[in-house]
């Protein structure tokens, strides 16, 4: 493939990646992983003071990463802020996946990535979660280039690529903590991949003023980010600290407790209310790329690639903790290697029908992958039926807000009434991102604890605390209710003066 028809390709395919991420990014209702990393982004915007939190917060590079886009709108409030700014920051990283994929074109070939730009382009995970206001898209993005950086320094040992190394590895690190599964995970993948592989760079020796200096990149851009610009010295150790609790998380059974399978069900074929999806196309062609790698006359990059692939699909799948959005990282190795096998079977068969079938076959599973992409996000994004979709908070939710604007509207104080939410932590998000311009609202777990609730304009509970709310407000409230998530409702109750003008 020439250097003008790869250039091509790579830019269409970021065209559609970045208009299947950007459109419409308020359509699903915020996750309340999402909201709650909103509220300590707004926390960050507002202070420019930033603290790690080990029990409940991931790494500092998204929020960091989101001044600019925030600053960029005006906005220097939380209460400024909307979905657009947030989320436009995972998304640009997504699509930018692209934008590294010439980088392995070298050893992969041009033909290989610029089908691989077209996957990442179509992908329904890879394009759902990149419109989601998690660490995933980021820690994707510079998992990919570490993994260039460092399979250049194994091939071509040298200080400025040890550092860059360094660099990737210090942004993953401090994006999530997950980094510390691919990270070795690579290195293990560059080293096996070195000593199978004959030809350039295969006897190259590794020098420990390199490593030293990659290790000191990494553990600088780790100390800056987790210190919050050394502010806050002890961030880094805390976040190895957390280490813990994670281990303790991924070990032990609960909710997200899922079984081995769970990643490859979901990607290659998944039903549900009559609506089927899959990405079994992508999973094909990674497996035939697997295949070529197989073959003793094949070089350093693509059993490097693949290597990584396997390694990090069988360490997630063997952790009992699982999240849909953990799959990205090893799903992106099998994109990689997706495009080799696509690139095999268009550019191996001697006839051109053979070659012109596999392409007509090919851009057609394309397509159908683009329908789904569509159909994920644009379509179901928040329906339980979507296999993206995990513990969504659902729409409905969103009247629940509307009400309470509508209830402030006619209330004196407008903005500044009293609300108050009696709710265990998992039924009180998304809430606080939701009711961020709501000056008066305070949360607690239990009734007893919200103090006198009857002459409260507004109470938002969760089932568990209906019983204690309406024995305390009597006929002084009405109740309505609300869905937050799949099965579970929240209980607004309104000072029956408010609720009459509604009536009227």
């Amino acid at each position: 493939m020439s250097r003008v028809a790869f250039a091509c390709l790579m830019a269409l395919a970021l065209a559609i990646a970045l208009a299947f991420r950007l459109a419409a990014p308020d359509l699903r209702p915020m996750h309340h992983d999402e909201a709650n990393q909103a509220v300590k982004f707004g926390a960050l915007l507002e202070t420019g003071d930033y603290q790690y939190d080990r029990a409940d917060h991931h790494g500092p590079t998204l929020y960091y990463l989101t001044l600019p886009a925030a600053w960029a709108r005006g906005q220097l409030t939380l209460a400024s802020l909307d979905e657009q700014t947030l989320r436009v920051v995972p998304a640009v990283f997504g699509a930018a996946l692209i934008l590294l994929l010439p980088g392995l074109a070298v050893g992969l070939g041009r033909g290989a990535m610029a089908a691989s730009a077209l996957l990442i382009a179509l992908s329904p995970v890879l394009t759902y979660y990149s419109r989601f206001y998690i660490q995933e898209s980021l820690l994707v993005f510079f998992t990919v280039g570490f993994l260039i950086t460092l399979g250049r320094y194994v091939q071509r040992p040298g200080m400025a690529m040890a550092c860059w190394a360094g660099v990737g590895a210090g942004l993953a690190y401090a994006t999530k903590e997950t980094s510390v599964i691919v990270l070795p995970a690579a290195v293990a993948a560059a080293v096996v991949a070195r000593r199978a592989t004959r030809g350039p760079g295969a006897g190259a020796r590794l020098r420990v003023t390199h490593l030293a200096a990659g290790s000191g990149a990494a553990l600088a851009i780790a100390f800056l980010f987790y210190s919050s610009f050394l502010r806050h010295p002890s961030g880094l150790l805390d976040s190895i600290r957390a280490f813990s609790t994670y281990v303790g998380r991924g070990v032990a059974a609960g909710s997200h407790t899922e079984p081995w399978d769970y990643y490859l069900r979901m990607l290659f074929f998944s039903s549900s209310g009559g609506l089927v999806w899959t990405e079994g196309l992508v999973v094909a062609l990674a497996l035939v790329g697997l295949v070529v790698v197989c073959r003793p006359s094949v070089g350093f990059w693509p059993k490097y690639v693949a290597l990584y692939s396997v390694v990090t699909a069988v360490a997630f799948s063997l952790i009992r903790y699982k999240t849909p959005w953990n799959a990205l990282p090893f799903y992106i190795g099998f994109v990689l290697l997706a495009g080799q096998g696509a690139a095999a079977l268009v550019g191996r068969p001697r006839s051109r029908l053979v070659r012109g079938l596999a392409a007509v076959v090919l851009l057609a599973g394309a397509w159908h992958l683009g329908v789904q992409d569509w159909r994920a996000n644009f379509r179901y994004p928040a329906d339980p039926r979507n296999p993206y979709v995990y513990v969504q908070t659902s729409p409905d939710f969103l009247r629940l807000v509307r009400r309470i604007a509508d209830v402030a509207a006619v209330h004196p104080d407008k903005h500044r009434m009293l609300v108050k939410v009696v709710a265990g932590p998992y039924e009180q998000w998304p809430l606080p991102w939701y009711l961020r311009r709501m000056t008066q609202i305070g949360y607690w777990s239990r009734a007893a604890e919200a103090g006198r609730l009857d002459d409260v304009p507004v109470i938002i509970a969760s089932q568990e605390n209906t019983g204690a709310v309406s024995a305390a407000v009597g006929d002084n409230h009405v109740s309505e209710f609300y869905g937050l998530r799949p099965d579970v409702l929240l209980t607004v109750y309104i000072d029956r003066t408010l609720w009459s003008h509604f009536l009227k």
